[in-house]
């Protein structure tokens, strides 16, 4: 049986359901899944199954891992020579690799006498540098997830980790072609893609629009953080306001850019129509979604957005900026609508535009062809049918497993057929 540490900057947690989903396909196929969490999470671990959480430190782990350093400094001494000595990092980044390299030995030792044969990390944040540290120490490969910001934008010491891991997964082809492009060092058969995805059930997939005598409802769904860029959405708000528009808006999550946009809100006088919602139970997601007219997306940066997907499934209309992989699941006018990033004037249009079509032409399936009402029911009937085929989480995540364990293996028959010539000679 193949034994696998699984490791995430924070498991369980509730914005990242697919960790806890791709332990237990692992585990569906006979795999050993150790799940492990750089930090603490917010949720009881023990419901998850976590076997091991790093911080905050024992100072009997930290002892055994400085002795491990110490025994074994040439496997770690590349990567410390690395964060100290080369690249442009600053000085801060530098220092943390150093850390991390410390925690990557307690994770080490945490593992030293559980048999893993492989490690794989979730995000290319700090964890995959730990996860990196303890594979060289324990003498087994490792891999990696890539989504979105952990790879465009906080992209720090990557080029280090895709030399060193035995295959990144990333949720995007977008992602993928990335990666080529900015590191064609990298061998292309390493770069796999799996794509998330979402339940699709008989009722998700049957849902309509709602009746359009209601005010025009936007939906966002997301962290409060600067990342997500939902003070784009306060201030289209304000400019619907400007131009008329009977509308109502509703921003469900919560984070640490609430506070700022309470005091946007607020400076606006957007209090009637906009509204904050904090934390909203995944049970009870499927009655904002189906309240909405438009779930609205404004982020930065993304992979491709769960959210998205489970309002395209419920047959809602999308709208996002065209960035990174979402273009791949939103086709304008086909499953959606897309705006120029950045764009306050596009973004505004698309949403008259949407509210135009859905006031006007209501929600009858008997309306002639080309008309705004057939559109639009096209166009839900498509985020369907798409999400059905492409995004469908049991499709893809059997993808997951497929390719996960297909590499693994292949990694250990080259381990195995290199381990063979050594002896030879």
């Amino acid at each position: 049986m193949l034994t696998v540490a699984y490791l995430a900057n924070k498991f369980p947690a509730a914005v990242e359901p697919y960790v806890g989903e791709e332990i237990e396909e692992l585990r569906r196929r006979g795999v050993e899944v150790i799940p492990t969490s750089v930090r603490q999470p917010g949720v009881s671990p023990r419901r998850e199954g976590v076997k091991i959480i790093l911080l905050p430190l024992a100072p009997a782990l930290a002892m055994q891992a400085l002795l491990l350093c110490i025994r074994h400094w040439k496997q770690v001494a590349a990567l410390a020579n690395r964060a100290t000595f080369h690249g442009r990092e600053s000085l801060s980044e530098r220092v943390k690799a150093l850390v991390h390299t410390f925690l990557g030995a307690c994770y080490a030792a945490r593992l030293m006498k559980s048999g893993v044969e492989h490690i794989h990390v979730h995000h290319g944040y700090f964890g995959s540098w730990i996860a990196m540290t303890a594979a060289r120490l324990l003498g087994v490969e490792w891999s990696l997830t890539l989504h979105g910001s952990d790879l465009l934008l906080h992209g720090t010491y990557l080029s280090v980790k895709l030399e060193s891991c035995a295959f990144c997964v990333t949720v995007s082809e977008y992602n993928r072609r990335y990666l080529l492009e900015r590191y064609p060092e990298v061998d292309p058969a390493r770069i796999l893609v799996a794509r998330l995805g979402v339940n699709l059930s008989e009722q998700s997939l049957s849902q309509e629009a709602k009746p359009n005598c209601e005010a025009f409802t936007i939906l966002a769904v997301g962290r409060l953080h600067e990342v997500k860029d939902h003070a784009f959405l306060v201030q289209a708000c304000r400019q619907l306001r400007k131009l008329g528009l009977r509308f109502e808006c509703f921003i469900a999550g919560e984070g640490p850019e609430r506070r700022s946009l309470e005091c946007l809100i607020r400076r606006h006088e957007l209090e009637n129509c906009v509204n904050l919602l904090g934390h909203v139970p995944r049970e009870q997601m499927a009655s904002l979604y189906d309240r909405a007219d438009v779930v609205a997306l404004t982020s930065r940066s993304e992979g491709i957005p769960l959210v998205l997907m489970e309002a395209m499934a419920r047959g809602r209309l999308v709208v996002a900026p065209a960035i990174t992989g979402i273009p791949e699941l939103v086709i304008p006018g086909k499953t959606g609508f897309l705006y120029e990033p950045g764009s306050m004037n596009a973004f505004v249009n698309r949403l008259h535009f949407i509210y135009s079509l859905v006031k006007s032409n209501g929600t009858s399936k008997q309306a002639s062809a080309g008309s705004g009402a057939s559109v639009l029911h096209w166009i839900r009937h498509g985020a369907r049918v798409h999400v059905r085929h492409n995004f469908n989480k049991k499709k893809n995540l059997e993808c997951f497993g497929d390719l996960f364990l297909d590499h693994v293996a292949l990694q250990n028959e080259n381990r195995t057929d290199e381990n063979l010539i050594l002896q030879q000679i």
